[in-house]
C-alpha cells in the first residue's frame, strides 16, 4: 500500500476536523482515496453517535444568533456530557451554526418525535387529496403522500434539514461529526426563533 503523506493527512483533517490518528486510519483503510476517507469518517461518526445515544447530557451552552439588522434571531440549548466539551471551540461553533440554521430555515421541531400525531395526520390527508386531484389511483396516492410527508419532515424538523453551510449534510450529520471528534453524546434540548413583530 502506498505511504500516506502527512500533507494528505493534514488535508483530510482540514476538510473534516477529525483527529490526526483518525484521518491516518481512514486514509489507510481507503488506500489514500480522499472522498472515501471522508465517507469512512462520516460513518465512524454515526457509529460513535449511535453508541452514545443513551448517555446523559446535562452540560452544554445556550447560544444565540441575531441576523444583521436585528430583525430575526434564535436561541438554542445544546447539551453534552461534560463541562470540558462544552467549553471547546468546536462545540461552541456547532451551537453557533445551529442557531444560524434556525434563524435562516425556520424549523418547527427538533425531531420527528416532537411532531403531534394530529399534525402528521392532517398533512397526510392534504397530500392524499392533492394526489387524488392529480388523478392518481388510491395506492399510488398513498405512496405519493408518504413521499411528500418525508419532504415535510426535511423542511420542519431541525435534525433533518440540510445544513446551510454544506447542503450535502443534515444537522444530524454535523452533530454526529462533532460526537466522533469529542467522544461524547451531543443533543439539542430546545430552541426558540424570534422574528420582530411575530406572535408566539
Amino acid at each position: 500500500m502506498a505511504e500516506i503523506s502527512s500533507d494528505v493527512v493534514k488535508k483530510l483533517r482540514d476538510k473534516t476536523g477529525a483527529g490526526m490518528m483518525d484521518c491516518k486510519r481512514a486514509l489507510a483503510e481507503t488506500n489514500g482515496d480522499m472522498e472515501q476517507a471522508v465517507e469512512f469518517l462520516r460513518k465512524k461518526g454515526a457509529a460513535v453517535a449511535a453508541k452514545r445515544a443513551d448517555r446523559q447530557t446535562n452540560q452544554g451552552i445556550i447560544e444565540s444568533y441575531i441576523h444583521a439588522g436585528g430583525r430575526i434571531g434564535a436561541m438554542i440549548e445544546l447539551n453534552c456530557e461534560t463541562d470540558f466539551v462544552a467549553k471547546t471551540p468546536g462545540f461552541k461553533q456547532l451551537a453557533h451554526d445551529i442557531a444560524m440554521q434556525i434563524t435562516a430555515m425556520t424549523p418547527l421541531y427538533v425531531s420527528r418525535e416532537q411532531i403531534p400525531q394530529s399534525v402528521i395526520d392532517k398533512e397526510l390527508e392534504i397530500y392524499k387529496v392533492q394526489a387524488q386531484n392529480e388523478g392518481k389511483p388510491a395506492e399510488v396516492a398513498e405512496k405519493i403522500s408518504q413521499g411528500r410527508l418525508d419532504k415535510f419532515y426535511q423542511e420542519v424538523v431541525l435534525m433533518e434539514q440540510s445544513f446551510i453551510k454544506d447542503s450535502g449534510k443534515t444537522i444530524k450529520d454535523i452533530i454526529d461529526d462533532e460526537v466522533a471528534k469529542v467522544g461524547e453524546k451531543i443533543s439539542i434540548r430546545r430552541f426558540l426563533r424570534f422574528h420582530l413583530g411575530e406572535e408566539f
